[in-house]
C-alpha cells in the first residue's frame, strides 16, 4: 500500500532500542518490581529512566489518537508508562510502556484490543515490530506501535503519533492552460491508441475513425493531409503527452460527468477516468 514505504523506517527501530536493553538491564534487572512512586510532573528525559508506577507521560502533550491508543494498548497488556528514553529519538508526543512479558505474548493481546483500528498485520526486523493504527475504522493513519524486547521476559511498547504529509500537487508544465482538464496518454489506454513519434508529435487513433497527429504546444493538428483546430493545444512534459479533454471531440468521443470524473465514450469502447486539473 502507499503507506508502506513511508513507515519502512519504523522497521528500522530496533537499531536505537539497542540502547534501551542496555537501559531495562541495569535500571529494571528481571524479577524486581518498580517500586511505587508518587504522582509528579513528567520528569525530564535521560538516557537512564527507570519504569515509574503510575501515569507519567513521556512529554506534556500527546496527539489525540497516540494517546487513545496508548489508553487503549496499556488495559490490554497493563504495563508502566515511562518517560521515553533519549537515545530512542522518537517523537516528543510518544508514549512508552515497560512490560514484565515476552514481546511474542504481547503482540496478539495488542492487536486484538485495538481491533478493526489496526491496518495489516505486525512488521517485524530484528528485535523490533511495528503497528499500524488508524483514526478510525476507515479512517487515516493517526499512530503506530512499537514492540521491543528488552529480555527474553521484559518488553519496551512505545506508541508515537504519525503526520502524513499533504501529496504534492503536480506543477502545471508549461503550455498548458490553469483550471482546466487535462489527460496523460495512459489515461486514454483502451479507449484511443496513442503513438508517440518522436519531436513532440503523436498519432492518436479511434477505432473506426480517421488518425490525427498532433505537436507539443500547437492547436493546429493533421488528419489526412487536412488540418484540425483543437481547442486547447497539447503538451508534453519530455515523457506523457498531456492532453485536453476539451479536445477529445477531434478523436469522436464523447465525454459524460461521472461523480468526481468523467466517462470517456469512442465508438463501442469507455473509460471512467479522472482529469488533472493544473493550479
Amino acid at each position: 500500500m502507499r503507506f508502506q514505504t513511508q513507515f519502512r523506517t519504523l522497521l528500522t527501530l530496533n537499531l536505537l532500542l539497542m540502547g534501551a536493553t542496555a537501559f531495562a538491564q541495569t535500571t529494571q534487572p528481571t524479577g524486581v518490581t518498580p517500586a511505587p512512586a508518587k504522582a509528579a510532573s513528567p520528569a525530564p528525559v535521560t538516557t537512564s529512566v527507570a519504569p515509574r508506577a503510575g501515569v507519567v507521560a513521556a512529554s506534556g502533550l500527546t496527539s489525540p489518537s497516540a494517546s487513545a491508543t496508548a489508553i487503549t494498548v496499556n488495559r490490554a497488556i497493563k504495563g508502566q508508562f515511562l518517560n521515553c528514553p533519549a537515545n530512542l529519538k522518537v517523537s516528543q508526543l510518544a508514549v512508552c510502556l515497560y512490560v514484565k512479558a515476552a514481546s511474542s505474548s504481547l503482540q496478539p493481546a495488542i492487536k486484538s484490543s485495538l481491533g478493526n483500528l489496526v491496518l495489516g498485520d505486525w512488521k517485524t526486523a530484528g528485535k523490533a515490530s511495528s503497528l499500524l493504527v488508524r483514526e478510525s475504522a476507515d479512517g487515516k493513519l493517526g499512530a503506530f506501535v512499537l514492540l521491543s524486547a528488552l529480555t527474553p521476559t521484559e518488553s519496551l511498547v512505545v506508541i508515537d503519533g504519525i503526520t502524513l504529509k499533504a501529496a504534492a500537487k503536480p506543477a502545471a508544465p508549461a503550455g498548458v492552460v490553469k483550471g482546466q482538464p487535462y489527460l496523460l496518454d495512459r489515461d486514454l489506454a483502451g479507449v484511443v491508441n496513442v503513438v508517440n513519434l518522436g519531436g513532440g508529435k503523436y498519432r492518436l487513433n479511434v477505432a473506426g475513425q480517421t488518425a490525427i497527429t498532433i505537436t507539443s504546444g500547437s492547436k493546429t493538428a493533421q488528419r489526412a493531409g487536412g488540418n484540425v483546430d483543437l481547442p486547447l493545444a497539447p503538451v508534453s512534459d519530455g515523457k506523457n503527452l498531456i492532453y485536453p479533454v476539451s479536445g477529445l471531440r477531434a478523436l469522436g468521443c464523447t465525454t459524460t460527468d461521472a461523480g468526481k470524473g468523467i466517462t470517456i465514450a469512442c465508438g463501442p469502447d469507455s473509460v471512467g477516468i479522472t482529469p488533472i486539473v493544473f493550479q
